[in-house]
């Protein structure tokens, strides 16, 4: 059975998830001892050699530990229950594990055995910082560094050794002596004290700006990912605090395709306009229609929805601007309108149903009221528009190219219609 690494947090979805201890008591009298059965599974689970949170066990038990790395065998003298050195492993994770910023589980330790030093770096958010080196524990780790402990356990050495035959093999060396690690001399550059690297510095804003650039990508597309599972409230209230944040830094007018990006990202697209309105929209509506044409483009070109939503902010923003913008509507329309904003379909949609879905009814009626003459003359222009195309096409059809073997050019004539006669048989030679 598996429990979170950190029990504080009750989550049965956390990710970091480690096994409960299994402790086995083992012999009598004096010679009492406790095995811990899984310690490699445990340590391998903490990202820390199974030596550590045995030797923790004893220092604050106050009894000898043993290990047998050989047999994947870790021993505390005398006889403890598994919850009591369960609870005790919950201490050891707090000090030695977890991230003193973001609490996760993601560190590694680096041991400066000549300024006995050790530092904790955290993959998760990049935090750095030192250990406080009282503990007796700390000793311990500063005489055996996480480096020279990885290979703790028995099968992590079979692992190691194999890779290196397969190693000496592509080189071309078959002898047994090469593949044995330990008869290798290191090489000078290991002598150095290149290792004097002083990690209380490292925690900078501007170190924590540089690190978090360098998250992977993989990283971020689980942070988009979990952002797209908030509730829609949640996403369009991100959204808002994005667009309020290129605002108040002076970074809105050239951010319009960081904009859109940020919506498609959070899936909050169509509502784009009505956040928008709130945010860039005053009682300068028109100068401003003109000045974040192109953001609000974006979002309305060939998006009905978008458009709708868009209407539903131009009525917020009345509503705020009430004394101002009341008088003006069919003209802050009709920019809209010119803008290419806002279609014909969706004005006179709107037009017909009076909503109080942003606005009190009262409200939304007089906004209708003010709106009726740009309604009607949009409604004639579209009337006109369709009657001329329906005499162009007329026209069309009473137009006939002549052919004339004196002329140099063809001559386009337009012929009365005659009454229709009956049907001659067209000669085409003579045409």
């Amino acid at each position: 059975m598996s429990v979170n690494v950190n029990r504080s947090v009750s989550d049965q979805f956390y990710r970091y998830k480690m096994p409960r201890l299994i402790a086995k008591v083992e012999g009598k009298g004096n010679g009492i001892k406790t095995v811990i059965v899984n310690m490699v599974d445990v340590a391998k689970a903490l990202n820390r050699p199974p030596t550590y949170p045995t030797k923790f066990f004893g220092c604050e038990l106050g009894a000898q530990t043993q290990f047998d790395t050989k047999n994947d065998r870790y021993i505390v003298n005398g006889s403890h229950e598994a919850n009591k050195l369960q609870d005790m492993l919950d201490g050891f994770i707090r000090k030695f594990v977890l991230c003193s910023e973001c609490d996760n589980p993601e560190t590694d330790l680096h041991v400066n055995p000549k300024k006995q030093t050790i530092g904790s770096s955290c993959k998760a958010c990049g935090n750095r910082g030192m250990l406080d080196t009282r503990h007796k524990l700390c000793t311990f780790i500063l005489k055996n560094p996480p480096e020279s402990n990885d290979s703790g356990s028995a099968s992590a050495k079979r692992e190691k050794e194999k890779k290196n035959r397969k190693k000496d093999k592509e080189n071309g060396s078959g002898s047994g002596e090469a593949g044995n690690p330990d008869n290798f001399n290191a090489p000078e550059a290991v002598d150095r004290d290149d290792d004097d690297e002083d990690w209380a510095e490292e925690t900078t804003e501007e170190a924590q700006r540089r690190r978090m650039e360098e998250i992977s990508d993989h990283a971020k597309n689980l942070t988009l990912s979990e952002d797209l599972e908030r509730p829609l409230e949640e996403r369009v209230n991100l959204f808002y605090n994005f667009v309020k944040q290129k605002k108040e830094s002076g970074t809105i007018d050239g951010a319009d395709k960081e904009i859109l990006a940020e919506a498609e990202r959070l899936d909050v697209k169509a509502m784009g306009p009505l956040i928008l309105s709130e945010l860039l929209f005053n009682e300068n509506i028109r100068d401003q229609i003109k000045k974040y044409k192109r953001h609000f483009l974006r979002f309305c070109h060939n998006n009905k929805k978008a458009q709708k939503y868009l209407l539903g902010g131009f009525e917020c923003v009345v509503k705020l601007h009430q004394v101002q913008l009341l008088p003006r509507v069919p003209i802050i329309l009709k920019d809209l309108y010119d803008a290419d904003l806002l279609e014909e379909d969706i004005i006179f949609a709107w037009a017909e149903k009076v909503s109080k879905k942003y606005v009190s009814k009262e409200l939304a009626k007089e906004i209708h009221a003010k709106a009726a003459p740009f309604v009607k003359w949009l409604k004639e222009a579209e009337e006109e528009s369709e009657g001329s195309e329906e005499e162009e096409e007329e026209d069309d059809e009473n137009v006939e190219v002549v052919y004339s073997s004196s002329a140099r050019e063809l001559k386009v004539e337009t012929v009365k219609q005659t009454p229709e006669k009956e049907e001659e048989d067209i000669d085409i030679d003579a045409i």
